[in-house]
This record gives structure tokens, C-alpha cells and sequence, in this order.
């Protein structure tokens, strides 16, 4: 029997599709081309989950939000759909065959998180937007529910915790390698940096925020175990790249949060004890109240703008509360937040409903040149004020256990590893430094509401949990049950 007869079904349907995609184009519905597309997605869902689950940490960096082409609502895509796939095919397992351990239940990260979605709904409730907040909870669930509930049982499978970084980084090696061709073409201009990222990332600050969160990823792919010579040289290129694209993404936020992990990292490795820490807190405290006259007349004399070429300035720039519009407009977003809190310090003004309501809690003293009367250009630049804002005073209290609970359990984790598994120990590490840059990140922005960050760093909190409950088996001498599958 000849090829043509044995597949002519798959052939004929080849033909179907590809005239039917013409005719979509053709009346300007390019869109409805990627139905069969889906169809293979859900194949490949049910039947290779495992796999699937981890090509999201590879298509986060390259997905595309078609509110740039649609006009209408905004969906990351490929990623969103099998997020939201995965959340319901999960909760269909769970519901039918428990496949989650109970020790799961019992970890901190997961009780914070379940705090702050269960308020999140409470708030969207008593919302001033409720549709708004209730469909901005939902999206919150299909970021959160399959990547940090259900990841813990795909890491189980320890490989698979090494597969997903290495994914996440590969993903994001092409993203900056596009972004430095592209930006290389206008001579590596600040001000095409905001925007060479497109369509991958919508602005240079969410794209600064996940090189960042790489960095510490690729260097500890590098570390953490002896490689071959051309895996090695592979992953000196990819640290070459993601710190070019750290450069001249010209995020001095970015910045900030590595040089904030560096330090983490010096406390994590000399093993500085807490109440050192506190001492020292208590004492720069202590000398920022009693100079607090002096310091504020060095942050007015500071005259350093962030479209400066010259990184020293730029870096110096993040305190120049004078004259830097980007600055100004983020104290204008923060104390706006804060007067909405005011306004509503119980329930917030409803999760996602910053935009819709920070405009008339604008001061004129603080408007700049990028501020809009109508109060559309996006968020509260802060991931704790956005809580606080949107969800009261509970809302903020819920986020600030989130990262309490994740760097408690992390370092913790970190120091009763087993010294002689220092392949995973050092992984390990760097997922707490990659953490550390969102968090730090985060007082300055706030991006969790998109895949870009929610997948990495739900991803890694998946990791250490599951980790953890590896190591309490291992010490239990019970079975770590590392190889299992759907």
C-alpha cells in the first residue's frame, strides 16, 4: 500500500487545515489558526504531562500577550491556556485519585498562600470592581494552583527540578539573544531599550526583572555540578548573554536586586547569625532617624537622571527623588496607594482594581510629566503596596507571610541539606538568590499577576517544598518516591 493511500485521512485533513488557515487570514481571523494547535496541546497534556508541565518553564520567557494584536483582553499565549488547562485537569485527578502528599499540607508556604487566596476572594467580594477582582482571583489560581501545588509532585522526580531551570534559562537565553539583536540595531539606545524586548516582554522593567531572577539560575547550572567541556562552554555563553541583557536592559531596579542577592548570598555562606542582622538594622536604623535632615538634603542635591549612559550614574540615579520622572511617578503611584488604603484599610479597593482608581487620589504636587489625569498607565509599582491597596491591611499581612514563609523554609532547607549532596545543595541556592532578586524587586514593582514572573517563582517554591519533603523522607527512612509519574 502506497504512503498516499495508508495516511490519505491525515493527509486530507493536512490540506483542510492548511486551507482553512488560509481563509482565516484571509477575512483577518489569523487567530483561529491555532485551534488545532490547542487540540495537540491537550493531546499531549493527558498523555505526556510531565513533559508538558515542564516545556511551560521553556514557552514562559517566548509567550505573547494577544492584547497587543486583539485589542481586547489580555491572554499570554501558549502559556495561560495550559495553565489554565492544567488547573482544571489537576483538580480532576486530586478530586478522583489523591496525588498529592499530605506532608504538603502541613508547609508553611502553602498555608501563607492559601491565606492570601482565601482573602483575595473576600476582598474581590466586597471589591469596588467585582467582575474585575474576581476574574483577576482566577488568574491569580491558574498561576498559583498548577505551578506550586501540583509542581511539587512533578519535582518529586528531583531531575526534573535541574530540567525545569535549565528550560526556564534556554527560554530566556533566546528572549535577550533576540533583544540584543534587535537593540543592537539602534546602537544600544536607552531609550529603544524600553522596548526592543517586544513582543516577548511589554517593557524593559518586567524584562530586567526576569533576567535578573536568570542570573543566579545560570550560574548555578554552572556550579553545581562538573560538566562536560561543551556543556561548559555552553553555559559560559549563556552567562555571557543573560549579563548583557542585564546591562542594557537599563532596569536599575534589576540592578539593585543583585547586588541585594550578592549580599544574601555572603550572609547565607559566612553563616551570619540573625541577631547579628538584627543589630545592624537596629543601628542603621538608628542613623538613618538621627540623620534623617542631612539625608534628605543629599537626595535633593542628587541630579542624576536614569537616561545617563555612564552605569555608575544610572545606579546613583534610584535616589534621585528631585528631578528623575520615573522615580517621581513611582512616589506618585506609592502614595496614592497608600491614600486608597487609607480610604479602604479593611478590604482594599478589590485585587486588581488599582488602575481603575488611583487616579483621584492623585496629589497635583506629585503629577510629572509621565503621570495621566486619567489614571490608566498600569499598577502601584510595588508588589506589598498593590496588596495594600487592593486588599487592606490583611491583603499585605498575607503577602509579607508569602515571603517570610519562603525564606524561612528555604535557608532552613539550605542548611540541613545534606553537605555531601552538594550538587543539589548549590541549586538549591540559587533558587534562593533567584528569589531573592524578585522580592527585592518587587518593593519597587510588581509583575506576579503575569506569567513572565508567576511560573518561575511559584516554580522554585514548588522545588523547595518539594525538596523538603524528599529530605524529611530521606530522614524518616521512608520511600522519596523521586520517580513517580502521572
Amino acid at each position: 500500500m502506497s504512503f498516499a493511500k495508508k495516511n490519505a485521512f491525515l493527509i486530507l485533513l493536512g490540506v483542510l487545515y492548511i486551507l482553512l488557515s488560509l481563509y482565516f487570514i484571509w477575512v483577518d481571523q489569523a487567530y483561529l489558526t491555532l485551534f488545532p494547535i490547542g487540540l495537540l496541546a491537550i493531546y499531549f497534556a493527558i498523555f505526556y504531562t510531565e513533559y508538558t508541565f515542564l516545556s511551560i518553564a521553556f514557552l514562559t520567557p517566548l509567550s505573547i500577550n494577544i492584547e497587543e494584536y486583539t485589542d481586547s483582553f489580555g491572554l499570554f499565549i501558549p502559556t495561560e491556556p495550559l495553565l489554565f488547562g492544567f488547573l482544571l485537569f489537576f483538580l480532576f485527578l486530586q478530586i478522583r485519585k489523591n496525588i498529592l502528599p499530605k506532608e504538603l499540607w502541613k508547609n508553611p508556604i502553602i498555608w501563607s498562600v492559601g491565606f492570601y487566596i482565601g482573602w483575595l476572594f473576600i476582598a474581590s467580594i466586597m471589591s469596588t470592581h467585582p467582575i474585575v477582582s474576581l476574574k483577576f482571583g482566577l488568574a491569580r489560581l491558574w498561576f498559583i494552583v498548577p505551578v506550586l501545588i501540583f509542581g511539587t509532585y512533578f519535582f518529586r522526580k528531583q531531575l526534573n527540578i535541574t530540567r525545569f531551570i535549565w528550560l526556564l534559562v534556554i527560554g530566556m537565553f533566546i528572549v535577550i539573544c533576540y533583544t540584543l539583536i534587535v537593540h543592537a540595531s539602534y546602537s544600544f539606545g536607552e531609550k529603544e531599550g524600553h522596548w526592543v524586548m517586544w513582543p516577548f516582554f511589554k517593557d524593559h522593567t518586567i524584562y530586567g526583572a526576569t533576567v535578573a531572577l536568570t542570573v543566579p539560575l545560570v550560574f548555578g547550572l554552572y556550579l553545581h555540578k562538573k560538566h562536560s567541556p561543551l556543556v561548559q562552554v555552553i553555559l559560559l555563553s549563556f552567562i555571557a548573554i543573560v549579563l548583557l541583557g542585564m546591562f542594557f536592559s537599563y532596569t536599575r531596579a534589576a540592578w539593585l536586586s543583585l547586588i541585594a542577592a550578592l549580599g544574601v548570598w555572603a550572609l547565607i555562606h559566612f553563616k551570619i547569625k540573625l541577631s547579628l542582622l538584627v543589630t545592624i538594622a537596629a543601628f542603621i536604623g538608628g542613623v538613618i532617624f538621627f540623620s534623617w535632615d542631612a539625608i534628605q538634603m543629599d537626595l535633593a542635591r542628587n541630579k542624576n537622571e536614569h537616561t545617563t549612559e555612564d552605569f555608575g550614574k544610572k545606579l546613583q540615579s534610584a535616589a534621585n527623588v528631585s528631578t528623575d520622572a520615573s522615580n517621581l511617578e513611582r512616589i506618585n503611584r506609592w502614595t496614592c496607594a497608600i491614600e486608597m488604603f487609607r480610604e479602604r484599610p479593611f478590604f482594599g479597593f478589590g485585587p486588581g482594581t488599582y488602575a481603575f482608581e488611583y487616579a483621584r487620589f492623585q496629589d497635583p504636587e506629585n503629577l510629572t510629566i509621565i503621570s495621566t489625569n486619567f489614571g490608566d498607565l498600569g499598577n502601584a509599582h510595588s508588589e506589598y503596596l498593590g496588596a495594600l491597596s487592593e486588599m487592606g491591611v490583611l491583603g499585605l499581612s498575607a503577602f509579607i507571610c508569602i515571603v517570610i514563609a519562603i525564606f524561612y523554609k528555604a535557608i532552613t532547607l539550605y542548611n540541613r541539606w545534606p553537605e555531601e549532596d552538594k550538587e543539589t545543595k548549590r541549586l538549591l541556592l540559587a533558587m534562593i538568590l533567584s528569589l531573592v532578586t524578585y522580592f527585592v524587586h518587587a518593593v519597587l514593582n510588581n509583575f506576579l499577576d503575569t506569567d513572565k514572573a508567576a511560573v518561575p517563582v511559584w516554580g522554585m517554591c514548588a522545588a523547595i517544598i518539594a525538596l523538603e519533603i524528599a529530605l524529611n523522607n530521606q530522614l524518616n527512612a521512608k520511600p522519596t518516591m523521586k520517580d513517580s509519574n502521572i
